[in-house]
């Protein structure tokens, strides 16, 4: 896997992540991101072994922006800011139907179910709930000759709970094409489907300068995203 890298300085790496691959090592064995990325530092460092911190991790079928650390130094100071809420992280989406509302503010409380890997909706008087939070607007719907109505939709994330926006958007009546855990058409296929959700934009503080650092990775020309080409160039 050659490494698609869209921002780099001694403090912080940014890479575009391809679908199907793991940011780190699971049960699969299967070749993961931070592999590959500890494998490109230490070719270019070659008297000691590279310092990676992972700053914020998304799905193995989401596609898009991963942040790294390159010290302890940069790994503390974008920690701090993750705790804060003052990473600005904005999703692709593309969704089966039309949402009711073209942009809304959506807030649940879920929580994680461990032994599934899934998460649900829950309430606040829930103990192992947590509020989760999202802004979405609607870009454009069209329709498919397979799937019907499908819209593209931005998602920016104010919160970071496990398959948030998958779960979010599929409790508010707007399933995310290929997600095979929370949108029951794509449940009951048996074929493999990529999830049509991408990591577009991702905006930090850098570390040291404190300067807007704004990393972005528009989405693959594959199905369905390629059917909003045109809007996503």
């Amino acid at each position: 896997m050659d490494l698609n890298i869209l921002f780099e300085d001694k403090y912080v790496l940014a890479v575009k992540k391809p679908q199907s691959i793991p940011v780190q090592s699971d049960k699969t064995n299967d070749e993961d991101l931070m592999l590959q990325v500890k494998k490109y530092l230490r070719e270019k460092s070659s008297h000691e072994e590279p310092y990676l911190g992972l700053i914020h991790r998304i799905d193995r079928p989401v596609g898009g922006v991963v942040v790294f650390a390159k010290n302890k130094f940069a790994n503390s100071e974008l920690s701090e800011q993750i705790r804060t809420n003052s990473i600005k992280k904005e999703y692709m989406v593309v969704v089966c139907g039309k949402p009711i509302k073209d942009e809304d503010i959506l807030e649940d409380y879920m929580k994680k179910l461990i032994t599934i890997n899934m998460s649900k909706i829950t309430s606040s008087d829930d103990k192992n709930a947590k509020l989760a939070r999202l802004k979405y607007n609607t870009i454009e719907t069209l329709e498919d000759k397979e799937y019907g109505l499908l819209s593209l939709v931005k998602v920016e994330l104010y919160t970071g709970r496990h398959h948030q926006i998958r779960l979010q958007l599929s409790n508010n009546m707007m399933p995310i094409w290929g997600d095979n855990k929370y949108n029951k058409v794509f449940v009951k296929k048996k074929e493999f489907t990529n999830i049509a959700l991408w990591s577009y934009k991702y905006v930090f503080k850098h570390p040291k300068t404190k300067v807007d650092i704004i990393t972005e990775s528009v989405p693959e020309d594959i199905y369905p995203f390629n059917l909003f080409k045109e809007i996503l160039k």
